[in-house]
């Protein structure tokens, strides 16, 4: 787990020593899963939305992997690129980003300890590269600067407001029937039969 980019021996043995033997699940996925950064689904009929992380799992190694992550993101262009997309093309918070790119970064780490091989950094074209190297390319070709940061905000904020000021009822199909109680609307044929005075 040492092998993990921007990692020390510290970090390692924090993340080890709270994910135990990564043999003990019967998957990737499973391992996420124990992490709690992996997103809670809510399903309702046939729609479904992912939200924040579960949460589940032990908190120390969440914190431990988030961390993690955030150097990592430094060395590995691959985590580089990844971040850059999460924070400036789809508008992420930082936090945001870095837990998906804590559970990419357990999963890896845990796939390396499996397999019984180190963790190798790649550029974003599959090429093996060093670390200088990977650094380099993070630095020049992943860096977030201040106004991307602003934009990213002002995008948020603005989808924010408009999630806020779109009422339910602005959202209903025009075909689907009137929300509220129907006890006070007169009903079609009320409406055709003249009243008797």
């Amino acid at each position: 787990m040492a092998s993990g980019p921007g990692l020390g021996v510290i970090t390692a043995a924090g993340i080890l020593g709270r994910l135990g033997d990564p043999n003990r699940f019967a998957s990737l996925a499973a391992i996420r899963s124990f992490t709690g950064l992996v997103p809670r689904v809510s399903q309702s009929g046939l729609t479904g939305r992912h939200g924040p992380p579960t949460r589940a799992g032990d908190p120390g190694l969440r914190e431990t992997a988030f961390k993690a992550a955030d150097l990592a993101r430094h060395v590995d262009p691959t985590l580089a690129s990844r971040y850059h997309d999460l924070v400036v093309n789809k508008g992420k918070h930082h936090n945001s980003a870095l837990c998906t790119l804590a559970a990419m970064l357990i999963t890896r780490l845990a796939a390396c300890w499996r397999n019984g091989t180190l963790y190798e950094l790649r550029d974003t074209d599959g090429r093996e590269i060093s670390e200088a190297e990977g650094r380099a390319i993070c630095a020049t070709q992943y860096k977030i600067d201040k106004t991307d940061r602003a934009k990213t905000l002002i995008r948020r904020r603005s989808q924010r407001l408009k999630a806020n000021t779109t009422s339910r009822r602005d959202q209903e199909s025009l075909s689907a029937p009137a929300a509220g109680s129907s006890a006070n609307q007169p009903t079609n044929a009320a409406r055709r039969t003249p009243q008797r005075a």
